[in-house]
């Protein structure tokens, strides 16, 4: 662990500034898979198999005894660049109004400026800016969702764990069983198999399991070419599908706007980009009818809050990505009927567990993100840093 202070004492305040940022603490956490995971990107040889995910955790603490947590994360690489990034400008908080996030938001992006406004340097961002929105939501004695402005007060859920392509597909239809009866209301399975007849002999097993009265989905992680996700998509349209995501490159804004607009299944994109300007150009081009950003992803719920605002002009459908402990609250404040995805791999990172039922997600009663980080996380945890003092 390092313990720095901050030179920050110079910031200047009003009236209106209530409380200070006295003290954060950073901690990158190494959470183990129980499965190695493959996708379509590892039978394509582009990936190995995941075995672990790195978090990044910051905890707040303001001069009154205000606290916060969030969080951001990187599969395969990225996490100790993550926290080094974010060790280097946290110390820019100390002594300022934690209600400010927005300008706290471009203060940090300034700090660190010279890597520029995407990837490491704001999912390093990403994490602080969570944990203010997380504490004051708390001071405000409200769930997040509610401090946003709720239109809803559970989400339409669906899961993607129970079908990876390195499961059996004996085992799929088992997984999909119990998500159902778990009273998860949707199933995404992952395509992308070098022989697209396996995919589609996989998924009619999955539709005739499951029927046709419960939603479905896939996902194909980017790795069709334009004239596979063509022909793949007609194949697929016979199977009622709830959106075909990532058929082709996330940067490929056109191929995915052509796509769209030739086929009756919704696509669905945006997990894999790292910016609100990155989203814009699936936007700008129609390349999407489901959007699906990650806020650890493109900075935080500050910057969330910008795409979903162009999302909803657009009447985009919104699913985002992963993170369900911080989705839910983003999702359950978009003006369209979202969903949001069901993952249970983070739950040893936290005490609490979130209430599904009915095929939805319930916003519970406690107050921010209403989670907090559980003994198991700190076993995990392999760096700390601190900055400021502990009230």
């Amino acid at each position: 662990m390092t313990t720095t202070r901050s030179a920050s004492a110079s910031v200047q305040h009003g009236e209106a500034t209530l409380d200070t940022l006295a003290w954060i603490k950073l901690s990158s956490v190494t959470l183990p898979l129980p499965t190695p995971i493959s996708d379509a990107k590892v039978l394509t040889g582009r990936q190995k198999p995941m075995t672990e995910v790195a978090f990044l955790f910051a905890e707040v603490a303001t001069a009154q005894g205000h606290e916060g947590i969030g969080f951001s994360y990187s599969k395969r690489a990225g996490g100790p660049a993550q926290f080094a990034h974010a060790k280097e400008v946290v110390d820019n908080l100390i002594g300022e109004d934690p209600s400010d996030i927005g300008r706290l938001w471009t203060k940090l992006v300034w700090a660190g400026a010279s890597v520029g406004r995407s990837g490491v340097a704001t999912q390093a961002i990403a994490a602080l800016d969570i944990a203010l929105w997380d504490l004051k939501a708390k001071r405000a004695g409200l769930p997040l969702a509610k401090l946003l402005g709720a239109h809803r007060d559970s989400v339409r859920c669906y899961n993607t764990s129970g079908g990876f392509l390195h499961t059996p597909t004996g085992e799929v239809l088992d997984n999909a069983t119990a998500s159902i009866a778990s009273g998860i209301g949707g199933i995404k399975i992952k395509v992308g198999h070098p022989d697209t007849r396996q995919d589609l002999r996989r998924l009619s097993a999955v539709r005739e399991h499951i029927g046709d009265d419960v939603p479905l989905m896939v996902d194909a992680n980017q790795q069709w070419d334009r004239p596979t996700a063509q022909r793949m998509g007609r194949a697929l349209e016979e199977f009622g599908l709830v959106w075909i995501e990532e058929p082709l490159d996330a940067y490929d804004a056109q191929g995915h706007a052509a796509l769209a607009a030739s086929l009756d299944t919704p696509v669905a994109t945006g997990e894999m980009l790292a910016s609100v300007a990155e989203h814009y150009e699936l936007i700008r081009h129609g390349a999407a009818d489901v959007i699906q950003p990650d806020a650890p992803r493109i900075g935080g719920i500050t910057q969330f809050l910008k795409l979903t605002a162009l999302a909803e002009h657009n009447n985009l459908q919104l699913a985002p990505h992963f993170a369900m402990e911080i989705h839910l609250h983003l999702a359950a404040a978009y003006p369209i009927e979202p969903w949001v995805e069901h993952f249970d791999w983070l739950e040893p990172l936290f005490n609490e567990r979130l209430t599904i039922r009915d095929g939805r997600m319930q916003v519970s009663s406690l107050p921010g993100l209403g989670v907090s980080l559980s003994e198991q996380a700190r076993a995990w945890t392999v760096a700390t840093h601190e900055v400021g003092t502990r009230p």
